[in-house]
């Protein structure tokens, strides 16, 4: 990977870089041009250097994955995309307007207007689930608008495309989203309902009629796990002009169990705008926080929430598998490695629907800190994940039947395994090097997982020469 410093003036795969427009936690944004393309447009480049967390780079990896399959008025308009071997960016349409962010500082707004702005923000999203994605990350500096006041929804980085593989869930045990924000299931691992971004309006809505975050904004775990059992303060507890059925509509998005908020963004979106005929239940006119011995059954004897992972028929699961294929990358295991490339060949022509997904662990220290760069200044997690990918090249496998996935583990043997029985995986193959006394001392990485799999392994090993 070239470690490029982007600066205005310099030009990138026909792209003339421009003025610098933002620059965040985790990209900046440029202003690029190109001579055939006629309108405002900007490129997304992310920070990648010393000590940057390994789930930012997987989580741009899910936005070029994900944006240049949306469409329609609701979504920046996706120009071109940027490979991690040269240089990894976005290219996108310059929306005109600012985000909701702003907003913030004029806290609380009008009830009216509140449904009016929640009212376009859930047709965003009913638009965006019917192209099967879950945004996973909706708060005010996401939502941006056109012109004619059309919501643009932006930064799919966290987002989840239910026909796509989900790098995000397959990589990371944490949840990763804004803690304000984030659905109770969403918290506890679920990444796949639509209805956790109706929480998360809710969420926006309340903050935005109130001036007052239902939830605050934990910043641990236990923290954030506290909204399954500890319901917020009604927002008519704390303005009595909040009409009740604003409230009911609120409430109803914030329920704990996604199965009793609302069932699509759509029906929403239509509460929102004609208020008047909501259907009021007691949500509408309670105004304290369930008394604490509510808070201490939800909290000891939880309802059940469904947590499990989109279920698939036994059908799809036996001709759709997961492939798992282990790969050391050292220049020492190049012929192991061409083997298992050609032993993974195998498998795909006798499974055509199977799906692949390259591993390669990144061995780190228990104790010391480990750079991140190589000598040359190059992330090392992403210089990784560009040789998986020429690994994999010979394959000709679409996008979609091949993920790549540079797990960062102290044991690789563990790493391989956690991953194995988090995602279902049907079939490891790894290489086994060569035998040797301290390997036969110790154990290998491949007779580990070969031992506790739960699934079946396949040990490909260089035939042995004469005298060897």
């Amino acid at each position: 990977m070239a470690n490029r410093k982007i600066a205005p003036g310099a030009e990138i795969d026909g792209f003339k870089v421009g003025e610098l427009i933002h620059s965040g936690g985790m990209a900046r944004l440029w202003s690029v041009t190109r001579p055939d393309i006629d309108f405002p447009i900007l490129m997304k480049v992310p920070l990648i250097g010393e000590g940057d967390d390994p789930a930012a780079i997987v989580s741009f990896e899910m936005e070029q994955m994900i944006l240049p399959r949306l469409e329609g008025p609701h979504v920046p308009r996706f120009v071109a995309n940027g490979d991690f071997a040269v240089q990894p960016y976005i290219v996108m349409e310059v929306l005109p307007g600012k985000s909701l962010y702003p907003m913030i500082e004029t806290l609380p707004r009008p009830p009216a207007e509140v449904a009016a702005l929640g009212a376009k923000i859930a047709m965003a999203l009913a638009d965006l689930h019917r192209q099967h994605v879950v945004h996973l990350d909706l708060k005010p500096s996401n939502i941006m608008f056109r012109d004619n006041g059309d919501v643009v929804l932006i930064d799919y980085g966290l987002a989840r495309h239910n026909d796509l593989p989900d790098l995000m869930d397959e990589e990371f045990r944490l949840p990763y989203g804004t803690a304000p924000y984030m659905a109770p299931e969403q918290v506890l691992g679920n990444r796949s309902d639509y209805r956790s971004d109706l929480f998360a309006l809710g969420v926006l809505l309340y903050f935005f009629v109130t001036g007052i975050r239902p939830f605050g904004d934990p910043q641990r775990l236990k923290g954030l796990k506290r909204r399954l059992w500890r319901d917020p303060v009604p927002p008519r507890g704390i303005d009595r002009h909040i009409p009740p059925a604003l409230q009911e509509i609120i409430l109803r998005c914030l329920e704990v169990n996604p199965l009793w908020r609302y069932p699509t963004a759509a029906q929403l979106a239509v509460d929102l705008q004609y208020l008047s005929q909501v259907k009021l239940t007691a949500r509408a006119e309670k105004m304290r926080q369930d008394p604490l011995s509510t808070v201490l059954r939800r909290r000891f004897n939880p309802e059940p929430i469904e947590m499990a992972k989109p279920k698939e028929s036994k059908n799809q699961l036996s001709s759709a598998p997961i492939v798992a294929v282990a790969i050391d990358l050292k220049d020492s295991a190049a012929d192991l490695a061409d083997l298992l490339r050609l032993t993974t060949s195998r498998i795909i022509e006798k499974t055509p629907n199977a799906r692949i997904a390259c591993i390669n662990v990144l061995k780190i220290n228990r104790i010391s800190l480990d750079a991140t760069l190589d000598e040359e200044g190059n992330n090392i997690h992403v210089q990784r994940l560009v040789e998986l990918k020429a690994w994999a090249a010979p394959l000709g496998l679409a996008e979609g039947a091949i993920t790549y996935h540079v797990i960062e583990a102290i044991k690789p043997a563990d790493a391989i395994l956690e991953y194995a029985r988090e995602n279902y995986v049907d079939h490891i193959v790894m290489g086994a090097r060569a035998a040797s006394t301290m390997r036969t001392l110790l154990g290998s990485v491949s007779g580990e997982v070969a031992a506790n799999a739960p699934c079946t392994v396949t040990v490909v090993r260089n035939r042995a020469r004469p005298g060897e």
